[in-house]
């Protein structure tokens, strides 16, 4: 009998592999295009326009490339801007043979390796997607900058014995910032600082009072103002930053209409929330309200629409959305034993989200919520976050994909599923050894 041999195949014939770096580039075509197959470029935008040209000249049309930090944007961009297919490799799946490595080695490793069709690209949304992510992710981290500085606010006050933070919960919500402005405005008296109070604080005024007593030492002071304002300077960029997300999100429409508000669910506004509708916003991008789902709020649905749109084509299956999540369970197999059921290690931006959402249910009266209390009961508490979190996931691909909405069934509904589950299963067993189950009578109520 004959053993059929498996022969690798040219998949991708006119394939160039290009080595990123942050000063230069080193790119490989095949060896029959040129007298001089591997050239080194610089970084400048000159020198990768006429990289660009000269894989013109060899008659290449896709490119692959390793996603290095930042660096491979630019470049990424020219070549899509002239028409090549270009691909983002996984470093972690082009590692060349131990013991060779160079920048001239780890192109030409690339070129081979996406000839025979060996490798697959990373997932990279639309340019207008692109260029929503990149404003989300700047407001993103201009929260996170304004942050250190309410933290610098707290070290002020705690450093003049000033003990605000014990009275009321947040130090930049409404009696607090009226109370830190009037500090730095000059005002020294507790009784008249204690007048910001708010209605819905439940401290009393002389609790406020008493714990405006402090040292106002003028060193202090000077940090206390500057951190204002620097609050206040984010504040201003935030501000603007949220102007360009209306504005864009706006050009991204394609439904028309409004979210069905739901009775009995109130999903306020965060704090960190644009000021406009950005549940209307998002709708019109998506066709489908994802704040439906318990746990998703309006800020995690702009995080999911930013980072990979509301076309999720190019992932055949929910499983292989869920894989590119890093929530889906592993499958470390050899000698036909599992080894491990780990997740990949991943730093998926939608999946921290997601984690995030999941471990809110951990009170919440639904069907979610019930299976996360399920799930904690069997597993540790990591790991009960992952799998709701795969589940929200799952949720999430079906609303974009199908467009249905999401209908919460309500605890009842989930307890009843996993009971008449779980007898299904009993009763399976018990026929398996030669028994039935008998329904034990109602227990007499207790006088």
């Amino acid at each position: 009998m004959a053993v059929r041999r498996q022969v690798f195949e040219l998949k991708h014939p006119n394939t160039a592999g290009i080595d990123v770096g942050c000063a230069s580039q080193f790119v490989a075509v095949p060896e029959d295009r040129d007298d001089q197959p591997v050239r080194e470029f610089k970084s400048f935008t000159e020198d990768l326009l006429a990289l660009i040209d000269w894989l013109k000249a060899c008659d290449i049309d896709t490119v692959v490339m390793e996603s290095t930090g930042v660096y491979w944007i630019p470049l990424y961009e020219l070549l899509d801007a002239r028409g090549f297919k270009v691909y983002l490799a996984n470093a972690r799946h082009v590692k060349n043979v131990s013991g060779r490595k160079s920048d001239v080695l780890d192109c030409q490793w690339l070129q081979q390796l996406m000839s025979f069709g060996l490798l697959t690209g990373a997932y990279r949304p639309g340019d207008d997607i692109c260029a929503l992510r990149s404003m989300s992710r700047q407001r993103e981290m201009l929260i996170g900058y304004q942050a250190q500085h309410v933290q610098h606010m707290q070290k002020a006050l705690t450093q003049m014995n000033v003990q605000l933070a014990n009275v009321i919960t947040d130090i930049v919500g409404v009696t607090g910032q009226q109370i830190i402005r009037a500090i730095v405005a000059g005002e020294r008296d507790p009784i008249k600082l204690a007048k910001f109070r708010d209605r819905r604080i439940h401290a009393t005024e002389e609790e406020i009072a008493k714990s405006l007593h402090g040292n106002w030492r003028e060193e202090h002071l000077l940090s206390l103002s500057q951190a204002v304002q620097l609050f206040d300077a984010y504040q201003t960029q935030i501000a603007d930053c949220d102007a360009h997300l209306e504005k864009k999100l706006a050009t991204l429409a394609r439904h028309d209409g409004e979210p069905e508000k739901l009775k009995g669910r109130r999903k306020g506004r965060g704090k960190n929330a644009p000021a406009f509708d950005l549940q209307a916003a998002l709708f019109r991008v998506s066709g489908v309200d994802l704040t439906r789902i318990d746990g998703i709020d309006v800020s995690t649905t702009l995080k999911i629409i930013a980072e990979i749109g509301p076309n999720l084509d190019k992932f055949k299956t929910v499983k292989h959305f869920c894989s590119w999540l890093g929530l889906c369970p592993g499958t470390k197999i050899s000698g036909g034993k599992q080894l491990s059921g780990k997740t990949k290690r991943c730093a998926n931006r939608v999946a921290q989200a997601l984690k995030m959402a999941a471990n809110s249910l951990r009170k919440n009266q639904s069907a979610l919520g019930a299976y996360f209390r399920r799930m904690s009961g069997r597993m540790d508490k990591p790991k009960a976050i992952t799998a709701t979190a795969h589940k929200l996931a799952r949720l999430v691909y079906t609303m974009l994909t199908r467009g249905e909405q999401y209908v919460d069934q309500g605890q009842d509904h989930y307890e009843q599923k996993y009971q008449k589950r779980v007898l299904s299963n009993l009763q399976r067993r018990a026929a398996s050894l030669g028994f039935q189950l008998v329904p034990s009578p109602a227990m007499p109520a207790a006088a």
